[in-house]
C-alpha cells in the first residue's frame, strides 16, 4: 500500500508540474527533463540543510496562509517525516524530519494535502557539507580579534545605502543613530589593513536585517534570522568575506542573538504560539502605546542565574523581561523556539564556514536552554569556539559560564569562553589611580590573581573597550601613554584579546562620554571624500600614527610568539610604580613592564632571580634595542616596555 501511495503521489506531482509548465511539443520526452521543483509555500526555515550531522533530526518551520489545514508528506527515501505539529496560529506547521544515516545530498518534495488532494508542494534541498566538523577550528589565545561596527567602518558600495521598501531610509553621517552606509564589502576591501595590523580574526557586529524604523544600523534588532540586511550587502558578499579571511588564514566570528529579536520581525505580525515571546499577551494588550513605560523590562539581576537564594520572581524578571521595548524577548522554553534558535546558529556556521560565535546578552535567556544551545553546537563542531557576553565585574560570575567549571548547582554551560569585563574595569582603575598600597597597579595584579577561579583563563576574552562602552582613550582621560600600557598588558595576558576598530588611532567619545552613536564613530578613510584616512595614515596626528605603529608592532610580534600564546605566566607585585609580568615557554621569555613614573627610575631585579634571565640578552620589541639582563634595570620614561629573549 505504501508503494502504491508513493506512485500515486509521484504521478500527481508530475501532473501538477505538467499543468504549471507551458506545453511545448518540440521538447524532448518528459523523462529527459530535470526533476521539477516547487516553491508553493510562503516561507520554510531553515531554507535548506545538510547531510552528515551527528544529530539526524531536523525541524522545519512552514508558514503559509491556512497551512494548518494541510497534511504533509515527504517523498524521499533518505528523509522521513516523523511527526508534524499544528501551531496556535493556523498559518504555521512544524515538521519533524529524520535524515537517514548515510543520506546523500539531494532534493526532495514535501507535499501538503488537503482532503486527499495535493494542495501545495515545496522542494527542499539537503546539501553536502563543504568541510568536516574537525576543520572548524575556532579561535584561541593565539588570535587577536578586531571588532567592527560594519555601518561605521567603510562604505564600499554606495548603491546599497538606500533600499526601497525598508522602514529606515537613507544615510545621515551627522547623526550617530542613523545609518552611515558602511557595508560588508567595506570590511572585505580593507582586509589588507586588518591583516597587516596583526589581527588574526574579525568580529563584525550583526549584519542580519534590522528592518526597524530607527536604530537599524547596529544590527541587534533582527527582523529575519536568515537574511542579510541588503544595506550591508548580500549573502554572497558575506560568504566572500569569510572566504577572503580564510584565504589569509584569518577567522570570522559571527555575532548572534538568542535572547531577542526586533519588534518588526516578520513573525510579530502573526505569532505561531501564545508563548513564542515572553509577556506576549501583555504586548498584545499594549502594543498601540508600547514604550519604556508599558514594556515589562528585564530587571537585569543577572546574579539570579547563580544565586542559591534567588526568588523565582527575581529570576523570571531577569530572564523573561524585555531588554528594550524595541526587542521582544524570545521564549526559549517553547520547544519550537528552542529548536529554531539552535538550528539557525548551526545553519550560519555551515553557510559561512564560521570560526566562532559571539553570543549577545548571554545570561538573559533561559540558562538551561543556553547550555543546550552551546552543547548542540559543540557536539557538531568539537573544535569550535563560542564566547558569551557576561557584563559582570565579578570573576565568580564570569567563571560560572565557562565550560567545565565546577559549579555547586551542577550547571555546565558548554560555553568555551566568556568575556573579561572584570579585568577591563580593573585595568582602567589601575591606570587612572595614583600608586599606593591598595590603589593603582595593584588592582590588575590582584585581578590577574583571580585566574584561580577560571577553568581555562587562556580561553577568556579580554578587551580594553567595545561597542557598548566609552572608548579606552576616553576612559583613560586622553592619556596616550596609559592607553598603550592598557593595550600592551592585555595583549600579554593568558587571554584571547579583542580590540575595537579605531582604538589603534585613539578614537574617543569625549564630547558625550558613553553615547553609543559617538562611540561607534566612522573610521576615517572609509568614505569617499574623507580628508583623514587611517588606512593610509593620511591626515592622522602624530599621536595617532604613533599609537597605530605601536599596536601594529605588538600585534605582529604576538602573532608568532608561542610564549604569549601558551606560555606560563608569572608576575611580581607592583613595586615603586612598576609592574612586571613574564610569559615563558622554555624557548622564549617575554617580559612586560608597566612603568607609571614620570622621572627615570632604576628597579632592583635581584628579587626576580627565579626567572633565570640574569646575563641573557633581551630585545625591546618596540625599539629593537638590546640589553643584558642584570641585577637592575633603568626605566627612563613612563610607559610600556616589552622585552623578549628571542633575538
Amino acid at each position: 500500500m505504501k508503494k502504491l501511495s508513493l506512485v500515486i503521489t509521484l504521478f500527481s506531482i508530475v501532473l501538477m508540474w505538467s499543468c504549471k509548465e507551458k506545453a511545448d511539443s518540440t521538447t524532448t520526452e518528459t523523462e529527459d527533463k530535470p526533476l521539477p521543483e516547487f516553491n508553493d509555500v510562503e516561507k520554510i526555515e531553515p531554507p535548506f540543510w545538510w547531510t552528515g550531522f551527528k544529530n539526524k533530526s531536523l525541524q522545519l518551520l512552514v508558514k503559509h496562509p491556512d497551512i494548518g489545514k494541510f497534511i504533509p508528506e515527504v517523498d524521499s527515501g533518505d528523509v522521513s517525516l516523523v511527526k508534524f505539529h499544528k501551531a496556535e496560529s493556523p498559518n504555521y506547521l512544524f515538521l519533524d524530519l529524520e535524515i537517514a544515516e548515510g543520506a546523500k545530498p539531494n532534493k526532495f518534495n514535501i507535499i501538503f494535502r488537503e482532503n486527499d488532494s495535493i494542495g501545495l508542494v515545496q522542494t527542499y534541498e539537503l546539501k553536502a557539507r563543504e568541510k568536516s566538523a574537525e576543520d572548524y577550528i575556532g579561535f584561541n589565545s593565539s588570535d587577536a580579534i578586531y571588532l567592527i561596527t560594519p555601518d561605521r567602518f567603510a562604505n564600499a558600495n554606495p548603491d546599497n545605502d538606500e533600499v526601497e521598501g525598508l522602514l529606515q531610509q537613507g544615510i545621515d553621517r551627522t547623526d550617530g543613530y542613523k545609518r552611515h552606509g558602511g557595508d560588508i564589502q567595506g570590511i572585505t576591501e580593507h582586509l589588507d589593513y586588518i591583516d597587516e595590523m596583526g589581527f588574526t580574526a574579525v568580529w563584525p557586529c550583526p549584519v542580519l536585517i534590522n528592518d526597524m524604523s530607527s536604530g537599524s544600523y547596529h544590527g541587534y534588532a533582527m527582523t529575519d534570522f536568515y537574511k542579510v540586511d541588503p544595506r550591508f550587502g548580500t549573502l554572497n558578499e558575506y560568504k566572500n568575506l569569510a572566504n577572503q579571511l580564510h584565504n589569509r588564514d584569518m577567522k570570522l566570528i559571527m555575532d548572534q542573538v538568542a535572547n531577542h529579536c526586533g519588534l518588526e520581525h516578520w513573525w510579530m505580525k502573526d505569532l505561531p504560539f501564545k508563548d513564542w515571546v515572553n509577556y506576549q499577551e501583555h504586548y498584545e494588550q499594549n502594543k498601540d502605546n508600547w514604550d519604556w513605560k508599558t514594556t515589562k523590562m528585564s530587571n537585569h539581576r543577572r546574579t539570579t542565574n547563580q544565586d542559591p537564594y534567588a526568588s523565582e520572581a527575581d529570576y523570571e524578571g531577569m530572564s523573561k523581561g524585555w531588554f528594550v521595548p524595541s526587542m521582544p524577548d524570545l521564549n526559549q522554553k517553547n520547544p519550537f523556539m528552542a529548536k529554531y534558535i539552535i538550528q539557525n546558529s548551526i545553519w550560519w556556521v555551515e553557510v559561512l564556514g564560521l570560526d566562532g560565535i559571539r553570543q549577545d546578552t548571554y545570561p538573559y535567556p533561559d540558562k538551561d536552554f543556553m547550555s543546550d544551545w552551546a552543547g548542540a553546537i559543540m557536539t557538531e563542531y568539537p573544535n569550535f569556539s563560542i564566547v558569551g557576553e557576561e557584563w559582570s565585574l565579578n570573576p565568580l560570575l564570569i567563571a560560572y559560564w565557562q565550560e567545565g567549571h565546577q559549579n555547586t548547582d551542577g550547571y555546565d554551560s558548554n560555553l568555551t569562553s566568556s568575556m573579561d569585563f572584570a579585568m577591563q574595569a580593573k585595568l582602567v582603575e589601575s591606570l587612572n589611580e595614583g600608586e599606593a598600597w591598595n590603589s593603582g597597579l595593584v588592582k590588575i595584579y590582584e585581578a590577574l590573581a583571580n585566574d584561580f577561579a577560571y577553568t581555562a583563563p587562556e580561553k577568556i576574552m579580554a578587551f580594553p573597550d567595545n561597542h557598548d562602552m566609552s572608548r579606552i582613550f576616553t576612559q583613560l582621560k586622553g592619556d596616550a601613554t596609559n592607553t598603550k600600557m592598557a593595550l600592551s598588558y592585555l595583549l600579554m595576558l593568558p587571554r584571547i584579546p579583542q580590540i575595537y576598530y579605531g582604538t589603534e588611532i585613539l578614537m574617543d567619545d569625549f564630547d558625550k562620554p558613553g553615547d553609543h552613536g559617538l562611540i561607534r564613530t566612522d573610521f576615517p578613510g572609509g568614505w569617499q571624500g574623507d580628508t583623514v584616512n587611517a588606512f593610509t595614515g593620511e591626515g592622522l596626528t602624530s599621536d595617532q600614527k604613533e599609537m597605530q605603529s605601536f599596536l601594529k608592532t605588538v600585534l605582529n610580534y604576538r602573532k608568532t610568539s608561542e610564549a604569549i600564546h601558551k606560555g606560563k605566566t608569572k608576575h611580581f607585585a607592583p613595586f615603586q610604580g612598576t609592574y612586571f609580568l613574564y610569559r615563558s615557554n622554555g624557548d622564549e621569555t617575554v617580559v612586560h613592564i608597566m612603568n607609571k613614573n614620570d622621572e627615570p627610575i632604576e628597579i632592583d631585579l635581584k628579587y626576580h632571580e627565579e626567572m633565570g634571565l640574569k646575563g641573557k640578552t633581551l630585545k625591546n620589541i618596540i625599539t629593537g634595542e638590546t640589553l643584558t639582563w642584570d641585577d637592575s634595570i633603568k626605566l627612563n620614561e613612563k610607559g610600556s616596555y616589552i622585552y623578549t629573549t628571542k633575538l
